[in-house]
């Protein structure tokens, strides 16, 4: 059931502004102070409206497109900061992310990044960055899916190179069991209530057969399906993933409930070991897992999640910017403005 959303408490959104501002994540202080909500009020006062347009747009064509875009964003911030390196093609001086194990025949929407990026080159030509876009896409995809809303600090500037070993290395994998998930997201500043909330955005989107197969059939090797995994679950998943002669590029929902919902639906999936991905039901099955009672929270309180949520999402959109005199704004975001 989707219960509409929550635009929550100003003074805690505010709040947890404040303190991402201040505090900062993989950089100083007074590199983060930059970072500002209002960051484009006077250079471009129409960027939300515009990225809201191009999106809904988008979301005509193609349900899953929202999901996509906020997986983007956090894909992004996990390799070298939130830099928009994931949108660079390969080049003399540029080996792409895009084909990074993670990324590979996986991360989406770079076309609808493209027109967001064009739209707001006539609008304000050369004014705002393809790392800003990322987030800003990211929060009105949550938004219009009936997720929270928060208020994004914009100001990131672009980088001018991308990082594939890194892509292959520090984003978190499907397969990870809970400590190397903790470990990853603790490379970046972020803790287990991050971990938890974060991973909340499961709640919607879809993922290709070849992430769960295993879990069917051979978890850890053994021959066995996964234990954690619940037995209808299974003999579901199992019926549009097939051990033999199957697609590994079938989509399933993450959340069978409510596949493009924005809701607290996933976590009552995995207090009924109904987890997709095994690093979903890590969180909850994981024997000992510090992150079981965040999933209880977040399963009785939606409330609680969206606050969590928003406030994980500044946090992360802060890791390891570049601001001021750092980086550039990109006219194309595939492309560094030199063009090579």
């Amino acid at each position: 059931m989707v219960c509409g959303v929550y635009h929550g408490s100003a003074r805690a959104v505010l709040l947890a502004v404040a303190v991402a501002l201040v505090v900062g994540v993989g950089g100083g202080a007074a590199q983060q102070q930059q970072l500002s909500e209002k960051f484009y009020e006077g250079s471009c006062p129409s960027v939300h409206r515009v990225v809201r347009r191009v999106l809904k747009a988008a979301h005509r064509a193609d349900a899953r497109i929202y999901a996509s875009l906020t997986r983007l964003h956090f894909h992004d911030c996990f390799v070298q900061g939130c830099d928009g390196s994931i949108l660079l093609d390969n080049s003399s001086s540029v080996v792409s992310e895009k084909y990074a194990r993670p990324n590979n025949n996986s991360a989406r929407g770079f076309e609808v990044v493209d027109d967001v990026k064009a739209a707001l080159e006539k609008a304000c030509p050369s004014v705002v960055s393809c790392a800003d876009i990322l987030a800003i896409a990211a929060k009105v995809s949550v938004e219009l899916s009936g997720g929270p809303r928060w208020r994004v600090p914009l100001g990131r500037r672009d980088g001018t190179t991308a990082n594939i070993t890194g892509a292959n290395s520090l984003l978190p994998s499907p397969r990870n069991n809970l400590t190397i998930l903790q470990r990853k997201f603790a490379a970046v500043g972020l803790d287990d209530t991050d971990l938890v909330a974060l991973s909340g955005a499961h709640t919607f989107g879809r993922a290709q057969c070849q992430f769960v197969t295993d879990r069917l059939y051979n978890f850890s090797k053994t021959g066995k399906p996964d234990p954690t995994l619940d037995g209808g679950y299974r003999a579901l998943l199992a019926a549009s993933c097939p051990r033999r002669g199957g697609n590994k590029t079938a989509l399933n929902d993450l959340d069978p409930a409510t596949p493009d919902a924005f809701d607290k639906s996933y976590f009552a999936n995995l207090e009924a070991n109904r987890g997709f991905l095994r690093s979903d039901q890590e969180l909850f099955s994981a024997p000992g897992a510090p992150t079981a009672a965040i999933v209880d929270r977040f399963a009785s309180s939606e409330k609680a999640f969206f606050r969590s949520f928003a406030a994980s999402m500044i946090k992360m959109g802060n890791v390891k910017v570049l601001t001021g005199g750092q980086g550039e704004v990109r006219k194309n975001c595939r492309m560094v403005n030199n063009g090579s």
